[in-house]
């Protein structure tokens, strides 16, 4: 088959169906890579920390810091900067650069990927996008710098080095981290107030979303915020509050994990650095973490659940998804015809997709936990913890990573896999192409709820 026959039968697939055989690609090219540099690593710890890192998880059966060269952990630094980016962005922006012009099918591609619903901008919008992010990437690993060779026992190479990776993991939402290890840092990366300001504020920036950080940058020039950015800055501020308040109050109480530290102050930073990072990060900041109550245990699984926005980051079915869900919701029960916000009605087909993306994940989560619990003979809250965290591309885990077989590995990195191109992408990669027809059917009326 020579190259033209090649390009026609690439561009004759479904675009969902290239969006799986192109991340599938790189995690070939990743673990092959991984494997050049750390002949130490087995092809499965090389295979599982590079899906975790394609797709910005953290979920890791090494302890990175330890396990990984200087080269290794140049390469898994890399994958993660490619997978936060995403490998479709990057393309377009490259092609971009290049002087090529960017089809048209690839511009539905990224705008199905990213969950956004204009494809005229999307090229403008990617340059934009990543050059805010290298810049904020940049300015955080400066900030972590600048404070962590203020007390961090290394040279000032190795703090500009950890500095670096950990923005980067930080603003892509990955989770990975290379403190742990250290004699130093037993437990794993410094926990004062400064190092997880500037790391929550990475995260934040890093889950709020490609739509979101564009309109406020250009904020001076177009004067106004698109309902979306509205739903999702008010939607983010809400889960973080309300997540923070509900571990407070379940762990500051005696016998929580938090009751133990010394100011009321610090229990608020550690309880709200926790409630930032479960939505899309997977930074263990609680002490004890595995130790935590099984009401906290039950408010992280939501909020990894829920996960950043759309176009971010981060995974989950999405706070913009998870708002119209609860606004369709009460137009339900106030027998209000439409879904209005803000003077704005929210279209059929969005609710219609949000309900999809509900149904889809919760089918996801719940057969893959029951066949992590039937294979791994794990108790239902580790299994359902852990597969909530690969879906949503957080990377938490209640020491379960470890334990796992090599089946259960496969099980964890396939979740991982799904949960990054989205709900919906691997069903409709897989689904039989529409039939058009000029046919309609009546319409009937079916018992709901």
């Amino acid at each position: 088959m020579n190259d033209i026959a090649v390009f026609r039968v690439w561009h004759g697939l479904p675009i969902p169906l290239r969006l799986v055989i192109g991340l599938a690609v790189l995690v070939a090219f990743g673990t092959a890579l991984l494997l050049g540099v750390d002949r130490g690593l087995a092809w499965n710890e090389a295979l599982f920390t590079t899906v975790s890192a394609l797709t910005v998880t953290g979920l890791s059966v090494i302890v990175p810091g330890r396990d990984l060269t200087g080269a290794g952990q140049l390469v898994l630094l890399l994958l993660i900067q490619l997978g936060g980016m995403g490998f479709m962005v990057l393309a377009v922006v490259i092609l971009n650069l290049l002087g090529w012009q960017v089809r048209i099918e690839n511009r539905v591609a990224l705008r199905d990927s990213l969950g956004l619903n204009n494809v005229g901008e999307i090229v403008r919008l990617m340059r934009l996008s990543v050059q805010v992010l290298l810049i904020i990437e940049l300015i955080g690993a400066l900030c972590l710098f600048l404070h962590w060779r203020t007390f961090v026992p290394l040279s000032e190479g190795q703090i500009l080095w950890y500095a670096l990776f950990h923005a980067v993991s930080a603003m892509c939402n990955a989770g990975f981290e290379l403190f742990t290890g250290l004699p130093a840092f037993p437990g794993g990366p410094p926990m004062d107030t400064l190092t997880l300001a500037i790391l929550c504020m990475l995260i934040f920036l890093g889950g709020i979303g490609i739509p979101v950080i564009s309109n406020v940058v250009q904020l001076p020039k177009n004067g106004r915020l698109r309902l979306h950015v509205k739903i999702a800055l008010a939607m983010s501020v809400f889960l973080i509050v309300a997540g923070a308040a509900a571990i407070l109050l379940a762990e500051g109480r005696p016998g929580g994990v938090l009751s133990s530290e010394p100011s009321p102050w610090r229990r608020i930073v550690l309880a709200m650095a926790q409630s930032i990072s479960a939505r899309t990060a997977g930074f263990a900041w609680l002490p004890n973490f595995d130790q935590m109550t099984a009401s906290t245990r039950f408010v992280l699984m939501a909020l990894m659940f829920i996960g950043a926005s759309p176009a971010s980051m981060g995974g989950g079915i999405k706070t913009v998804t998870f708002a119209v869900l609860l606004l369709s919701l009460y137009s339900q029960a106030r027998r209000i015809p439409d879904v209005i916000l803000l003077r704005r009605t929210i279209g059929v087909r969005n609710v219609q997709k949000a309900a999809a993306v509900l149904t889809a994940a919760l089918l996801v989560v719940c057969g893959a936990t029951w066949l992590l619990a039937l294979t791994q003979n794990v108790s239902l809250d580790r299994a359902l913890f852990e597969v909530i965290s690969a879906f949503a591309t957080c990377g938490l885990t209640l020491a379960l990573t470890f334990e796992l077989d090599l089946f259960g590995q496969m099980l964890i990195m396939f979740i991982m896999f799904w949960g990054r191109l989205g709900a919906l992408t691997v069903v409709a990669a897989v689904a039989p192409p529409r039939r058009r027809t000029a046919v309609s059917f009546p319409e009937d009326e079916v018992l709901i709820g």
